[in-house]
């Protein structure tokens, strides 16, 4: 798949050779190409870091201060979902990803051809990239990570817990309206205790006869059915939870008791369903002719599903590249230069579009750079106004007169609960200490600033000990083509690789964070509450604050 695009002789000119990256027909192609025209120059589409990569360099490691501009974890996963579909087609069709482009520089080393590097540093394109996707593509993304990684009922299982926890501060503060009980609440606890207990029991004699993760298997579905027989059906644990605990964990252990079994049922189900249907595997490729996969109507096709999927994700990734690709071919070719420009197919007619006609590219300063989120920027609305929410609230109860010892219990409960929660998880993920203590130690404040994120402090510490690069890119990829070794197995390789531990500990310190946020919100204000004279009575302290705050304004201003 090769076309000319020439302007005048005293241009130079340059041949746009559009190619498949698994495609070995591709590889032929461009090794041909460049022999029998033996250009003063092939340009091929990578920067000067995939290049180092290609030669077998190390890439360099993330720098511990860009981790806490807040998007660079993402980006790696953004990148790591590309990598991981590219690497899956190179293994269906049995050619490494990237071969074409190393073919070109391997060839033209040989016959003494300077290589130019005219594509855009990756880290740019992929921070575009993850700009410009919309939240909903951002899941979706995600999702099809998520579905590599493991099967569909364990990516439904975790949805669920994690929505579960999420649903039971809910569940306690609206549960009267929904007919939840004390009674109710009390078997439900009953019901999580046993089913704990029972399981770890369960998993520990498992362990001891089968092994090989079986035991966890056993645990799980021993738990439940002990909980469900026992707790819920039978109410044996009922008499021991009323006789422990208070009201107030009563609430608190049968509201989330409750959340979680909701949203573990209803994720299981669904994941089920789609591991059922095939919705968690895609479209195959299998029937896919190699000799097709270069066809121009072929790329064009997949590169427009691209473009179905994130029209912001594909302006990023297709149409800028096209532009900043076409740059630096019309540059060589104003010098002079005859070229052979080895590109991926869905770049070849962008490409050559702006040979023809120059004058139409966008200026190269509006392709480089960070770029900017498009619309209203809700989160910082919403992260100033929790922001400034909070701050009112200690202050308008000051200005009411609530003693400052109250106020500062209130602080140290919810310094503590965030902490606990956000330290916890991040050490469950793989943490160092001082890494989720430190993540701990700021939980307080990132929750009351939504744009601040614990998990990037708790990241910044990590990556002092740690160094981290796209090159476990490649190695996560390896484990996730990986279907012989158990999942448990697997996944403790993945913590191995330094990238996904990263992405792990960032990801459960923030989750951490949220977590105790509501749980605060719904279980540990409402009894500082009680000590002021309930809801009712904290509403009118707030006012009776504004009413002093404006008073003294006023008397200040006059």
């Amino acid at each position: 798949m090769s076309n000319r695009a020439e302007s005048a002789p005293t241009e130079g000119s340059v041949r746009v050779v559009g190619t498949a990256h698994v495609s070995a027909e591709s590889v032929r192609e461009v090794e041909e190409t460049i022999d029998a025209e033996r250009p003063d120059v092939v340009a091929v589409e990578l920067d000067e870091g995939r290049y180092r990569q290609m030669q077998g360099e190390t890439p360099d490691d993330i720098d511990p201060s860009e981790l806490l501009q807040g998007n660079t974890v993402f980006q790696f996963i953004a990148y790591w979902m590309l990598s991981y579909v590219q690497a899956q087609m190179g293994d269906r069709f049995d050619v490494k990803p990237g071969a074409d482009m190393l073919a070109a520089v391997e060839t033209a080393e040989e016959l003494g051809i300077d290589v130019a590097l005219v594509d855009r540093d990756i880290q740019t394109t992929i921070q575009r990239f993850w700009a410009r996707m919309g939240f909903i593509e951002k899941l979706r993304m995600a999702g099809g990570l998520a579905f590599g990684v493991t099967d569909a009922r364990v990516v439904g299982l975790m949805l669920g817990l994690l929505a579960g926890v999420v649903a039971g501060p809910f569940i306690a503060l609206f549960g009267g309206f929904l007919g939840i009980t004390d009674a109710i609440l009390v078997r439900a606890g009953g019901s999580a205790l046993l089913a704990v207990v029972s399981g770890v029991a369960i998993s520990w004699v498992a362990s001891l006869l089968v092994g090989d993760g079986d035991d966890i298997v056993a645990g799980i579905a021993g738990g439940l059915a002990v909980g469900l027989l026992g707790g819920a059906t039978l109410g044996l644990a009922d008499p021991f939870v009323r006789s422990t605990f208070n009201g107030l964990t009563v609430q608190i252990l049968g509201s989330l008791a409750i959340g979680i079994s909701g949203g573990v049922v209803v994720g299981l189900l669904a994941g089920f369903v789609a591991a059922a249907t095939g919705l968690d595997r895609g479209e195959e490729m299998e029937d896919l002719d190699m000799s097709e996969l270069t066809d121009t109507d072929v790329v064009t096709v997949m590169m427009e599903e691209f473009r179905a999927f994130s029209p912001g994700g594909a302006e990023a990734l297709i149409d800028e590249r096209d532009a900043y690709l076409a740059h630096n071919l019309v540059a060589l070719r104003n010098q002079r230069k005859r070229v052979v420009a080895v590109v991926g197919a869905g770049h070849r007619e962008g490409i050559e579009n702006y040979l023809r006609n120059p004058e139409t590219l966008p200026p190269m300063e509006s392709l480089t750079g960070v770029a900017k989120k498009r619309g209203i920027p809700w989160m910082k609305i919403i992260g100033a106004l929790v922001s400034v929410g909070f701050v009112a609230f200690f202050i308008l109860l000051a200005m009411a007169g609530v003693q400052n010892g109250f106020l500062l219990r209130l602080f140290g409960a919810w310094f503590l609960v965030n902490g606990i929660f956000a330290a916890s998880l991040a050490k469950l993920a793989g943490a160092r200490w001082s890494s989720a203590t430190v993540g701990g130690l700021v939980a307080w404040m990132t929750s009351v600033n939504p744009l601040l994120a614990p998990g990037w402090f708790t990241g910044y510490m990590e990556l002092r000990h740690t160094a981290v690069n796209v090159a476990d890119i490649g190695r996560l990829n390896e484990l996730l083509t990986d279907e012989e070794t158990p999942l448990g197995e697997l996944l403790g390789q993945m913590f191995d690789v330094p990238l996904f531990r990263l992405i792990m500990v960032v990801a459960m310190t923030n989750i951490g964070s949220i977590v105790a946020s509501l749980l605060f919100v719904t279980y540990i204000l409402p009894l500082f509450g009680a000590e002021l004279g309930g809801v009712d009575a904290v509403t009118r302290l707030m006012l009776d604050g504004a009413r002093n705050s404006a008073e003294l304004i006023w008397g200040v201003l006059t």
